[in-house]
């Protein structure tokens, strides 16, 4: 696991400079990733302040972001609606501040129990975004096909006993569906990596784990070093997809040397588009240099 706490500094306090984030505008997907850093951060260093600003995040976030049941994806107009692999992520987020502070833990199992039925259609999948409200399906999207991997160990994780019935749905949508899942994206890919590495004795996570080492070793471009798009578009690259792959690939230890490689090579790279500001890309990178928390079996050092 690489632990460039120099960077991870570095980079909150550069973000915090230019307004890209905690102070800038909030996207669910980046803030459980960045909730998480907090967390990692506070367990390296035992600093309260660290949990502090953890605990403050979630009010933002349950402040702007936060609906009657659910969250929204983001706080710009055009990231309307709710998507279930976001509210996976950030309850795995809730679930390690929980770890410290067990109301926020509480707090994640009684948002799954909100969400899941509206998402869930037992023996047919999860639906991969919904109305802001959970009224119905959002016009146009269909179902998730990575969604029930994410619930399920999302569930897992917080609260076996609480979540068995909506954790029972989820594993019969796995058990249905695993051996036709095939990813063709990089950052799909890197999350499977890292889902999978919680429960590695499981047939999904061992089916996977392989499919997706395959894959990405067809993906990456050497030189320069990254990991493209697809298998369509190799050429295509993308930084915080990137920073996906590589959490996935420390959490089965598995090629750290293109860990390394790739976040070498984003911190020259220039987009020329908004992903070069945006916080979903330093947020990530973070997490590429600095794990922690996300990995199952993390302990802290000093």
């Amino acid at each position: 696991m690489l632990d460039q706490i120099d960077y991870v500094l570095a980079k909150l306090e550069w973000m915090k400079q230019q307004e890209i984030w905690p102070n800038g505008p909030r996207y669910l997907w980046t803030d459980a990733f960045g909730l998480v850093l907090y967390v990692s951060l506070h367990e390296r260093f035992k600093d309260r302040t660290w949990l502090d600003r953890a605990e403050d995040l979630v009010g933002d976030v349950e402040r702007v972001l936060g609906r009657p049941r659910g969250l929204r994806i983001g706080q710009a107009p055009d990231r309307d609606g709710q998507y279930f692999h976001y509210l996976a992520m950030w309850l795995f987020a809730l679930g390690r501040l929980g770890e410290h502070k067990p109301e926020y833990r509480e707090r994640a199992v009684r948002l799954a129990k909100d969400i899941h039925p509206a998402f869930v259609v037992p023996g047919v999948g999860v639906i991969w975004k919904m109305q802001e409200d959970l009224s119905g399906p959002y016009p146009g999207y269909g179902l998730g096909a990575m969604d029930a991997f994410d619930g399920y160990v999302a569930y897992r994780l917080l609260d076996e006993a609480a979540l068995a019935a909506e954790i029972a749905d989820m594993q019969a949508l796995i058990a249905a569906q695993s051996e036709q899942l095939d990813i063709d994206q990089d950052l799909g890919l890197g999350m499977m990596l890292w889902l999978a590495h919680f429960f590695p004795e499981e047939s999904w996570a061992g089916l996977h784990r392989q499919r997706a080492l395959d894959a990405l070793d067809h993906l990456w471009v050497d030189p320069p070093g990254y990991f493209g798009r697809s298998r369509r578009q190799r050429h295509v690259r993308f930084a915080f997809t990137n920073y996906g792959v590589s959490l996935g690939l420390q959490a089965v230890n598995w090629h750290l040397d293109r860990a390394e490689r790739l976040n070498a090579y984003f911190e020259a790279y220039r987009s020329g588009d908004e992903y070069d500001t945006e916080a979903i890309t330093h947020v990530m990178a973070c997490t590429s240099h600095f794990p922690g928390a996300f990995l199952k079996d993390w302990e802290p050092s000093r």
